[in-house]
């Protein structure tokens, strides 16, 4: 039993298992709250609503919200290493990043039959404050290592690289799929793993494919240069520290401006990230929309678009906002978000799809790579540190590869 974990009343087993049981329903609606509202945005008083409970019966468990927050983080890192130390005991890479992947999904599908709650998204562990932030970004860095070692140890500097890569998008789509599985049938949810699998496995483009992208000039003057600069700013900080760890006040100082110049160029916060999400979906479309206009192959229009919108997020003078904020955004403005990223994703899929008709892209469910896509450009942001310690041509190629050519490709250690 952890510190602190007496039984409620009784004595001996049942009065510890009544315990756990009100603690794990009390970390079950903190979860729901976090993904719903961030962790700073949760309350004690909406967490024992949804448990039937009073706020002082919460604080007997957790005396302060950062701990129930943090406890739930925990609770999310303790899922993802039982699932990959699962896996790990499968003998080749495939089958443990197969086998990672299908306890995601067994564990949605127990989700959709309201037998388990979901766990909290993670998204929020860099707004936590120290000492709890140190503790909880330690355990981050456990689940990234062990996912990585789903492909065993690294031969060389390179291969590690491409490994940690791969793990990072492995990772990524897992949190994604949440997200888009709900446009399934719970009895799909084995075709859609098979699906995602195939692509993970053998990627998007067909056999014979080279990678030589033509990076895309996204270049066009700012109607308001102070607008813009706010955004940017606002962007950078919120895909670091989550919706509500950029506050207005932090936004400000980043520019070195007062609160005052903040609310000349925008009303208010939500409006703020609105924005931000337009001025980033804006940027993606403008990206497939020159790949269009530039003609050649879809296979080739598909992989400059990928390679381009990558270089973007690796510069981070542009850098396009992470799904971190959606969960701060009211559900009207979350679901319009969510809606735009979608139509976005339609795009990439009937790029694929006209891939597939030419012979440029491998068969593929289109619909299934595109949202895969999704997920790998919106994540690009937090492998900015590992994209600067190579050429960002090399970074973009190797971090594509994880979806363009799939998961156990080694030609991309090679560059």
């Amino acid at each position: 039993m952890e510190a602190g974990d007496e039984p409620i009343s009784g004595e001996g087993a049942a009065g510890t298992r009544r315990f756990r049981a009100k603690r794990d329903a009390i970390l079950a609606a903190a979860a729901s709250a976090i993904n719903e509202q961030s962790a700073k945005g949760m309350t004690f008083a909406d967490v024992a609503r949804r448990v039937g409970l009073n706020t002082t019966s919460v604080t007997y468990y957790f005396r302060r919200k950062e701990d129930l927050a943090a406890a739930a983080f925990e609770n999310t890192l303790e899922q993802l290493t039982a699932m990959l130390e699962a896996a790990l005991v499968e003998p080749t890479p495939q089958a443990r990043v197969a086998r990672f992947l299908s306890l995601n999904m067994a564990r949605l599908s127990r989700i959709a039959a309201g037998e388990q709650s979901d766990f909290a998204v993670l998204s929020d562990l860099r707004a936590t404050e120290d000492p709890i932030k140190t503790r909880l970004m330690a355990g981050w860095q456990r689940v990234f290592r062990t996912t990585r070692a789903l492909w065993g140890d690294p031969a060389t500097r390179a291969q590690k690289d491409l490994n940690s890569a791969r793990a990072h998008v492995l990772l990524e789509n897992t949190f994604w799929l949440t997200v888009w599985i709900a446009r399934y049938d719970p009895d799909q949810y084995d075709r859609v793993e098979a699906r995602l699998m195939d692509v993970l496995a053998h990627g998007i483009a067909a056999p014979g494919a080279r990678w030589s992208p033509a990076l895309l000039d996204l270049s066009h003057d700012e109607a308001e240069p102070g607008r813009a600069a706010f955004l940017l700013a606002a962007t950078r900080l919120i895909n670091a520290l989550g919706y509500r760890g950029a506050s207005v006040q932090r936004i400000a100082s980043e520019l070195n401006v007062t609160k005052g110049s903040f609310y000349h160029h925008l009303d208010a916060k939500d409006e703020l990230v609105l924005a931000c999400y337009r001025r980033s979906f804006e940027t993606i479309s403008a990206a497939q929309g020159t790949a269009d206009a530039g003609g050649g192959s879809h296979w080739h229009r598909l992989s400059s678009t990928i390679a381009t919108l990558l270089d973007v997020q690796f510069a981070e003078a542009a850098p396009l906002l992470r799904t971190t904020a959606l969960s701060g955004l009211p559900a009207g403005e979350r679901e319009a978000m969510v809606d735009r990223s979608n139509r976005i994703a339609r795009r990439y899929a009937g790029t694929i799809m006209d891939g597939v008709a030419e012979g440029s892209c491998r068969p593929v469910d289109a619909l299934i790579a595109a949202q895969a896509l999704t997920s790998l450009q919106n994540a690009a942001f937090d492998m900015r540190k590992w994209a600067g310690t190579m050429d960002r041509d090399r970074a973009v190629a190797m971090y594509a590869s994880t979806l363009l050519f799939g998961m156990f490709d080694d030609q991309m250690a090679a560059l």
